[in-house]
Protein backbone atom coordinates (compact mmCIF):
# COMPACT_ATOMS: atom_id res chain seq x y z
CA UNK A 1 0.00 0.00 0.00
CA UNK A 2 1.38 2.85 -0.72
CA UNK A 3 1.30 6.32 1.13
CA UNK A 4 -0.82 8.99 0.22
CA UNK A 5 1.65 11.75 0.62
CA UNK A 6 3.93 10.77 -1.73
CA UNK A 7 1.06 10.44 -4.59
CA UNK A 8 1.18 13.11 -6.89
CA UNK A 9 -2.52 14.86 -7.32
CA UNK A 10 -4.83 13.41 -9.40
CA UNK A 11 -5.78 17.07 -11.23
CA UNK A 12 -2.12 18.34 -10.70
CA UNK A 13 -1.26 18.54 -14.45
CA UNK A 14 -5.02 20.41 -14.88
CA UNK A 15 -4.14 22.88 -11.80
CA UNK A 16 -0.34 23.54 -13.57
CA UNK A 17 -2.12 24.37 -16.85
CA UNK A 18 -5.07 26.06 -16.08
CA UNK A 19 -2.29 28.23 -13.73
CA UNK A 20 -0.22 28.79 -16.81
CA UNK A 21 -3.45 29.95 -18.75
CA UNK A 22 -3.91 32.22 -15.96
CA UNK A 23 -1.19 33.95 -16.57
CA UNK A 24 -2.34 34.43 -20.30
CA UNK A 25 -6.16 35.30 -19.56
CA UNK A 26 -4.64 37.68 -16.50
CA UNK A 27 -2.31 39.95 -18.91
CA UNK A 28 -4.85 40.41 -21.65
CA UNK A 29 -7.84 41.43 -18.99
CA UNK A 30 -5.22 43.78 -17.55
CA UNK A 31 -4.65 45.66 -20.78
CA UNK A 32 -8.82 45.52 -21.84
CA UNK A 33 -9.15 46.87 -18.22
CA UNK A 34 -6.77 49.81 -18.75
CA UNK A 35 -8.38 50.33 -21.98
CA UNK A 36 -11.30 50.58 -20.59
CA UNK A 37 -10.36 53.28 -18.21
CA UNK A 38 -8.75 55.17 -20.72
CA UNK A 39 -11.79 55.07 -22.58
CA UNK A 40 -13.93 56.24 -19.72
CA UNK A 41 -11.45 58.52 -18.61
CA UNK A 42 -11.59 60.00 -22.51
CA UNK A 43 -15.82 60.30 -22.28
CA UNK A 44 -15.22 62.24 -19.17
CA UNK A 45 -12.64 64.68 -20.16
CA UNK A 46 -13.06 65.29 -23.42
CA UNK A 47 -9.41 64.86 -23.94
CA UNK A 48 -8.10 62.23 -26.15
CA UNK A 49 -4.74 61.49 -24.66
CA UNK A 50 -6.30 60.54 -21.62
CA UNK A 51 -7.10 57.28 -23.11
CA UNK A 52 -3.39 56.04 -23.21
CA UNK A 53 -2.90 56.91 -19.55
CA UNK A 54 -5.82 54.27 -19.26
CA UNK A 55 -3.77 51.89 -22.19
CA UNK A 56 -0.27 52.16 -19.99
CA UNK A 57 -1.92 51.34 -16.48
CA UNK A 58 -3.46 48.21 -18.28
CA UNK A 59 -0.05 47.69 -19.51
CA UNK A 60 1.50 48.08 -16.08
CA UNK A 61 -0.71 45.75 -15.00
CA UNK A 62 -0.22 43.04 -17.17
CA UNK A 63 3.82 43.89 -16.41
CA UNK A 64 2.98 43.28 -12.49
CA UNK A 65 0.99 40.26 -13.25
CA UNK A 66 3.60 38.91 -14.97
CA UNK A 67 6.32 40.13 -11.93
CA UNK A 68 3.82 38.25 -9.34
CA UNK A 69 4.06 34.92 -11.38
CA UNK A 70 7.70 34.62 -12.17
CA UNK A 71 7.74 35.18 -8.11
CA UNK A 72 5.66 32.47 -7.22
CA UNK A 73 7.66 29.90 -9.44
CA UNK A 74 11.15 31.17 -8.07
CA UNK A 75 9.69 30.65 -4.81
CA UNK A 76 8.53 27.30 -6.31
CA UNK A 77 12.02 26.19 -7.44
CA UNK A 78 13.76 27.32 -4.06
CA UNK A 79 11.22 24.99 -2.31
CA UNK A 80 12.34 22.05 -5.02
CA UNK A 81 16.06 23.06 -5.20
CA UNK A 82 15.99 22.09 -0.83
CA UNK A 83 14.70 18.40 -1.69
CA UNK A 84 17.05 16.00 -0.39
CA UNK A 85 17.26 13.84 -3.50
CA UNK A 86 18.61 16.72 -5.63
CA UNK A 87 21.27 17.56 -2.79
CA UNK A 88 23.59 15.42 -4.03
CA UNK A 89 23.58 16.72 -7.71
CA UNK A 90 24.27 20.33 -6.14
CA UNK A 91 27.29 19.44 -3.75
CA UNK A 92 28.83 17.79 -6.86
CA UNK A 93 28.22 20.89 -8.68
CA UNK A 94 29.78 23.27 -6.30
CA UNK A 95 32.96 20.36 -5.92
CA UNK A 96 33.23 20.94 -10.07
CA UNK A 97 33.03 24.63 -9.66
CA UNK A 98 35.37 24.50 -7.06
CA UNK A 99 37.73 22.29 -8.70
CA UNK A 100 37.49 24.87 -11.91
CA UNK A 101 38.11 28.24 -9.58
CA UNK A 102 41.45 26.30 -8.89
CA UNK A 103 42.92 26.24 -12.15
Amino acid sequence: MQNQNNEEPKFKKIVDAADGLSLGISMVMAVLIGVGIGIGLQNLTGAFWTLWIGVFIGIAAAILNVYKAYEKQKKSLDELANEPKYRYKREQQAKYEDEDDKY
